[in-house]
């Protein structure tokens, strides 16, 4: 470990002989921009202007493999830890650096090969960019079929050590059904090729052990994957289904006739009713917090309180209006409107029962009761138009009402919206994030109701379901909040993630489908993987034997 300046000092001089000084930083603003990814936790304090508790030493910027496995083997010299970082769009904590070291970014290293067209494969570095990634391919007819919500900011190596899905998975697979082989360089500093090693086909598959490691066992350079023809052919449709019982029985009976749409997609009847408000504006995937949280209908009179706040939960809501009386006084009328509108959001956010009750209420009343499925297919024109009609048909036969293509046009216009509206609802004072969960198709109504039951103790909540298989699906639960201090709101975001994981795990379910783990969900590994933990961390010491790697992660010391 760095313990004093002069050893800081040394290690500094070391990474400038290996990097040259246009490649290695410890300035302030590197070193605080790779103190952090997008975990909303930690956004917080960002948003109040606070500095972050954890940030690396040294932030480097390898080119080659060579140069990568130099860093690694500098730092287990030194006893340094190492953290690799993409493209900082993980929400789960993962690229936090909670022991300092050196942050590795791998952006730089961009090559790809020419497609292997008998075999469909494609060798790639891991720091290359995901829509740039995307087009490449697209320009040459292929598709890696991989479209997470981030692609504008994530990487090949991100998705890979996060056992990342896209949103058309359910076609085309996880991150990991792509993927032939990596090079790692371990924690040992040596260079490992798992694709060489699978070729024999015996023994255990070394690419499945590498990937969703999260960088704990090594650094993920490159990869070996799976490319598909582009498509000749998109067909998307929206359907109604009567409850979310419905729609979710209407999804398994298409997978397990052996049915492969690209896209589903189940809102439950809250996110329908919202996603209904977004289709007729203009703000399509707006995540302004008052989606949240509606107004009473006409005539429904001043909401119950539900119990006696705390006494700096009224003085905070007193501050708020002084600012908004403040702003109007001294002339500034739009000041005024924001402050009126962040502290109605807040009083909202601040009864999080009574809200979802409401929100249910509003929906009952002023909706037409049912929840939109999204469906999406997708390939070589014949067999997709065929898989259609056969698809389309089932769903009716399950008692789904045809909407027609503007609910899939509408969506896949917008599908990447949302992600990048989350500083509006910081903005307004309040968090936002997502708990993605999966279970078998037999425990998953049980984990919506539980977890979704959890979650609405603490914040406003809603959920749709996606990455659909024949064996099970994925819940995405989209969740709002509100503190008046920082340390308020980091207190209810962490009810809501302690309270729901429990709750997933309690109803069988698993902890995360495709986000990660990270620090997030690190304390939730024991539960989920009970007494493998100790082959994880038996694996762990083989390949990272000074614990350098990604400190703290996955559940591991």
């Amino acid at each position: 470990m760095l313990t004093t300046a002069a050893e800081l000092d040394a290690l500094g001089r070391d990474l400038v002989r290996m990097f040259g000084d246009d490649r290695v930083s410890r300035s302030e603003p590197d070193l605080a921009a790779y103190s952090r990814d997008m975990w909303p936790r930690l956004l917080l304090s960002v948003r109040d202007g606070r500095p972050l508790p954890h940030a690396p030493h040294f932030v480097v910027w390898p080119e080659t493999e060579r140069e990568v496995v130099a860093v690694v083997r500098l730092a287990r010299e030194r006893g340094v830890p190492i953290v690799p970082y993409g493209g900082g769009s993980g929400v789960c904590g993962g690229a936090v650096p909670v022991r300092g070291g050196i942050t590795v970014d791998l952006k730089r290293m961009t090559a790809m090969s020419a497609i292997d067209r008998d075999e469909m494969l494609c060798d790639v570095e891991a720091g290359i960019n995901g829509e740039r990634f995307e087009r490449a391919l697209a320009a040459r007819g292929y598709t890696f079929g991989h479209f997470p919500s981030s692609i504008y900011c994530s990487t090949v190596g991100g998705w890979l050590a996060t056992r990342a899905a896209g949103q058309m998975s359910t076609k085309y697979g996880k991150v990991e059904d792509r993927v032939a082989g990596v090079t790692l360089v371990t924690g040992r500093g040596e260079l490992v090729r798992t694709d060489e090693l699978q070729r024999a086909i015996t023994g255990p598959n070394w690419t499945q052990l590498v990937l969703g490691s999260e960088g704990t066992l090594g650094i993920i350079t490159s990869a070996r994957l799976r490319v598909s023809l582009a498509p000749e052919l998109r067909l998307l449709r929206g359907f109604e289904f009567d409850d979310v019982a419905a729609g979710v029985e209407a999804i398994r009976r298409v997978m397990q006739r052996g049915l492969r749409p690209a896209v589903v997609r189940l809102y439950d009847e809250a996110d329908t009713f919202f996603h209904s408000l977004s289709t007729r504006s203009d703000h399509s995937g707006d995540t302004d917090p008052r989606r949240f949280a509606p107004a009473p209908p006409p005539g429904a009179g001043a909401l119950p309180d539900v119990g006696v706040r705390p006494p700096e939960t009224d003085r905070g809501r007193r501050r708020g209006l002084g600012r908004a009386l403040s702003a109007l006084l001294a002339g500034n009328a739009d000041g005024a409107r924001k402050a009126v509108r962040r502290e109605l959001v807040a009083t909202a956010l601040a009864r999080p029962r009574l809200l979802n009750r409401l929100a249910t209420a509003i929906v009952d009343r002023v909706s037409r009761k049912g929840c939109l499925l999204i469906i999406g297919l997708e390939g070589s024109r014949i067999r997709t138009e065929i898989e259609a009609g056969l698809t389309f048909a089932e769903l009716a036969r399950a008692g789904g009402r045809d909407l027609g293509e503007e609910p899939g046009r509408h969506w896949y216009e917008h599908r990447y919206s949302i992600s990048y509206n989350m500083s509006k609802a910081f903005a307004h004072g309040v968090f936002v994030d997502t708990m993605e969960v999966a279970a078998t198709w037999e425990r998953l109504m049980d984990l919506y109701a539980a977890v979704r039951a959890a979650i609405a103790n603490h914040a406003a909540v809603m959920a749709h379901f996606s990455h659909a298989y024949p064996e099970g699906c994925s819940i995405y639960f989209s969740f709002a909040g509100y503190g008046d201090t920082r340390e308020e709101a980091e207190r209810v975001y962490d009810a809501v993630w302690r309270d729901g994981l429990a709750a997933a795990s309690r109803a069988g379910g698993t902890i995360s489908h495709h986000h990660g783990v990270g620090l997030l969900k690190a304390d939730a590994m024991a539960a989920e993987h009970r007494d493998a933990m100790t082959v994880l961390r038996a694996i762990k010491r083989t390949f990272d034997p000074d614990n350098i790697m990604n400190p703290g992660k996955l559940g591991l010391p």
